[in-house]
């Protein structure tokens, strides 16, 4: 009976030195500050409000490396959206929006209270390699360049 006794309080010490472990190396989350981000999204062309736009926030470590964890937000019809309680810091801020292009940047926070106001930028052509372009822009396109005649076929090759 007295072993199962020392057994019982020796995994009771144990638990008990896990959780003062697990205690001691937490970080007390109350005294770090704290910041309340608010976030316009606009229409660059026009100064509108987009709706329904994703604010997405990841922490970015010193190494500039974006770190684990996030959160996402949603902008109401006037376009925005706001957190209380983001750390100060580095934080990675990506916007995405049905017709937009996404939008991402890094800012540093350090106030009780910042706003943030991103315009977003309608998609743009894309550039391919297989479309004549000028190769200087007072340059005609290629399409537009006299033609010249092919030389006159070689009458003792073979056709493929």
């Amino acid at each position: 009976m007295s072993r199962m006794k020392t057994i019982c309080i020796k995994g009771v010490v144990l638990v008990m030195l896990a959780m003062v472990g697990t205690a001691y190396g937490q970080k007390d989350k109350d005294d770090e500050q704290t910041s309340w981000l608010k976030f316009v999204v606009l229409k660059e062309d026009n100064g509108k409000p987009v709706r329904n736009a994703a604010v997405i926030m990841h922490p970015v470590n010193e190494h500039g490396k974006q770190g684990h964890g996030g959160m996402e937000l949603k902008t109401d019809a006037e376009g925005k959206a706001d957190f209380d309680g983001i750390p100060y810091g580095m934080l990675r801020v990506q916007v995405l929006a049905h017709g937009f292009q996404t939008y991402g940047e890094d800012f540093d926070i350090q106030k009780p209270h910042t706003e943030l106001t991103i315009k977003l930028k309608r998609p743009q052509g894309q550039y391919s390699v297989y479309d004549d372009h000028p190769k200087d822009a007072g340059d005609p396109p290629k399409g537009d360049a006299p033609k010249q005649d092919a030389p006159p076929p070689d009458k003792d090759k073979k056709p493929n």
